[in-house]
C-alpha cells in the first residue's frame, strides 16, 4: 500500500513546503519568550498547530493502533505497508535532500534548547532488519547535533555478565539524563525478535516480555522521558541489493557478516515478529512509527520531520535569567 499524500498535498493545507522544512517555526515558548495563557495565539502558533495536525494525519497510516485503546480492535498489517512509499516526500529527490539538511540544522538548535531546558529526556529508538538504514539515519538526521548532549548506543548480543541479569538491566543503564538525547541503534526490542524467531522462548514468554517493555517504557515516560520509536521498513529485494553491495564493495566488506544471510533465510519469521511487537507495544505513551525506508532520502526526511515535531510540542524554553548577572560588566 502506497500512502500517496506527500508534502505537495500538504502545501494546500498550510501554504508552502518551505514552511514545513525550510524555516524554523519556534513558538514563543520555544524561543524562551514569555507568554500568557490569556493571550490570543499568534499567527506562528496557529501555523505550528496546523502543521502538527497535518503531520499527524500523514503519520497515522504508519502507526499501529495504540495498545489499550478502543482503536486496538484493528491491528497493523506490516505486509500492507509499502517499503518503497514516500508519504513525506516533495516528489523531488534534491528538494528532499535540501529539506533534510535544513531540518538537521534546525534540530541542532532545538537540541541546544532541549539541553538548556533540562525538563525532559529523549530516547529515540531505531529498529529494523539488517541494512534497513539505522546508521544512515543517525548520520543523516543527528550528525549536526552537539555530542555534549547526544549519545548513541549500538546494541549487540548481550555479554555473559548481561545475560546473568534480566534482559532490561543493561537497557536501563543507558537511559538519558535530564536534557540528554539517547539514540538507540537496535534496542531492547531485539529481545522480542531474535529469541521468539529462533524458538528460544515460548509465545507466552514473548507476551510476558511485551508487558514488561510496556511497563518499563511507561515508567520512563512518567518520569520525564519522551520516547520516539521508529521501525525502518525495507523490502526483501532492497535488502538483497544492499547486502550484495556490501559483498562487492571492498570498503564495505567490514559491514557484512555471514550471519546476515542466516537471518535473511528467516525473513518471513522476522517480518511476523516485527508485526507482532508493533501491535503489542505501540502504546499511548510510546507509540511506534513505521518508516518506509527503501528510499534513504525519504527515510531521513520522515524521521527528521517527526523528530522536529516532537521537540516543538514540548514547548521548550531557556531557563529564567540569573538576577545576579543583571548589570554585570566583564572587565
Amino acid at each position: 500500500m502506497t500512502f500517496a499524500i506527500g508534502l505537495s498535498a500538504m502545501d494546500a493545507e498550510w501554504g508552502s513546503h518551505n514552511d514545513l522544512a525550510g524555516k524554523p517555526m519556534a513558538s514563543k515558548k520555544q524561543s524562551g519568550q514569555k507568554s500568557s495563557n490569556d493571550a490570543a495565539p499568534t499567527t506562528g502558533d496557529m501555523l505550528l498547530q496546523d502543521q502538527t495536525r497535518a503531520l499527524d494525519r500523514l503519520a497515522a497510516a504508519w502507526r499501529p493502533p495504540a495498545t489499550g485503546t478502543e482503536k486496538k480492535r484493528n491491528t497493523l498489517n506490516l505486509a500492507k505497508l509499502d517499503p518503497s512509499a514516500k508519504p513525506f516526500s516533495t516528489g523531488d529527490k534534491m528538494k528532499d535532500i535540501a529539506a533534510t539538511e535544513t531540518l538537521a540544522a534546525e534540530l541542532d538548535e532545538l537540541q541546544n534548547l532541549f539541553y538548556a531546558d533540562r525538563r525532559y529526556k529523549l530516547l529515540v529508538i531505531l529498529q529494523g532488519t539488517d541494512t534497513s538504514g539505522k546508521d544512515g539515519t543517525l548520520r543523516g538526521v543527528f550528525s549536526r547535533m552537539s555530542p555534549l548532549g547526544v549519545h548513541t548506543v549500538g546494541w549487540k548480543a548481550p555479554t555473559e555478565n548481561e545475560r546473568a541479569h534480566d534482559y532490561l538491566w543493561r537497557i536501563h543503564q543507558q537511559m538519558p539524563a535530564a536534557g540528554e538525547i539517547m539514540l538507540f541503534n537496535r534496542s531492547h526490542y531485539e529481545d522480542v525478535l531474535v529469541p521468539p524467531v529462533n524458538g528460544w522462548i515460548t509465545p507466552e514468554q514473548t507476551a510476558q516480555r511485551y508487558a514488561h517493555i510496556n511497563d518499563f517504557e511507561r515508567m520512563l515516560t512518567e518520569t520525564g522521558t519522551v520516547i520516539l520509536k521508529f521501525m525502518l521498513h525495507i523490502s526483501f529485494e532492497e535488502q538483497r541489493e544492499r547486502l550484495q553491495e556490501r559483498v562487492d564493495d571492498v570498503t564495505k566488506n567490514w559491514k557484512f557478516s555471514m550471519g546476515d544471510l542466516d537471518a535473511r533465510k528467516q525473513w518471513k519469521q522476522y517480518q511476523q515478529a516485527y508485526e507482532d511487537l508493533l501491535n503489542a507495544t505501540s502504546t499511548p505513551w510510546a507509540p511506534w512509527t513505521v518508516v518506509p525506508a527503501d528510499s534513504k532520502t525519504h527515510r531521513n526526511l520522515m524521521v527528521a520531520l517527526l523528530l522536529r515535531q516532537a521537540l516543538q510540542k514540548l514547548g521548550l524554553r531557556y531557563p529564567p535569567p540569573d538576577p545576579a548577572l543583571k548589570g554585570l560588566k566583564v572587565s
